[in-house]
């Protein structure tokens, strides 16, 4: 199931290359959201694997954007003991623009000419 989440990007970790064959890179973004007049602050580290971690580079710092991510959970045993690891895999990244008054939500498209319907023309000539 995939997710999405907005906020402002405000850490950037290097690509880690875990092994010959995978790799990583973590970023952590502020989320702020406000309950009347109390604002919450979360700060959320994310990860993006493989080929992902060219998504994101050091130009994205202090940006808001817009993730699409999926929860991945894993389970590690040891002898006796076993733990349980969660990940947010990020798989997209898009930066905001600022809208003046608006931080927090994106424009949307501008409507095209070709988007407008055309037009009815009344008929004169209905059989009824």
């Amino acid at each position: 199931m995939a997710f999405e989440i907005s906020g402002k990007i405000i850490e950037i970790f290097p690509v880690n290359q875990l092994s010959a064959k995978f790799r990583k890179r973590e970023f952590v973004i502020e989320k702020e959201e406000s309950a009347g007049t109390t604002v919450f602050t979360d700060y959320i580290k994310f990860q993006l694997v493989q080929d992902k971690c060219d998504l994101i580079n050091e130009s994205f710092l202090n940006e808001n954007v817009k993730v699409w991510f999926n929860v991945r959970g894993n389970k590690w045993e040891r002898g006796e003991r076993t733990n349980y690891f969660t990940n947010l895999d990020a798989w997209k990244i898009e930066i905001i623009p600022d809208i003046p008054g608006n931080q927090e939500q994106a424009p949307g498209p501008s409507p095209m000419l070709e988007d407008v319907p055309p037009e009815i023309e009344e008929m004169d000539d209905l059989p009824f």
